[in-house]
């Protein structure tokens, strides 16, 4: 199962982490694990790239952890969309697919 925290401060989405591996099929042609995956590489090189926000992200075989630094405020609908899109996975694939959420 795949396990995303999304961490919070002051209402705010401030990062997320994601552990684990769906095991909906074979290394490579896991579905699921695309779906969350590409999302969250998405999320991670808009919210730098592209709105130019400072992450620490760490990255690691079935792990990833993306904590913003500043810009938060402006990174909210890219997060929130990012949430949503795996709101919806999780319905669709329960068993694979667990959001939870930590203030930090």
């Amino acid at each position: 199962m795949i396990r995303v925290r999304f961490h919070t401060a002051d209402d705010a989405i401030v990062g997320f982490s994601l552990s684990g591996h769906a095991g909906a099929g074979a290394s490579g042609q896991d579905i699921v694990c695309a779906a969350v995956s590409s999302a969250a590489y998405m999320t991670a090189n808009t919210v730098t790239e592209i709105l130019g926000a400072t992450a620490n992200i760490t990255v690691d075989d079935g792990y990833m952890d993306v904590r913003l630094t500043d810009k938060i405020a402006d990174c909210q609908d890219i997060l929130s969309g990012f949430r949503l899109h795996l709101e919806a996975l999780q319905e669709q694939y329960p068993k694979r697919v667990h959001l939870m959420n930590t203030e930090v």
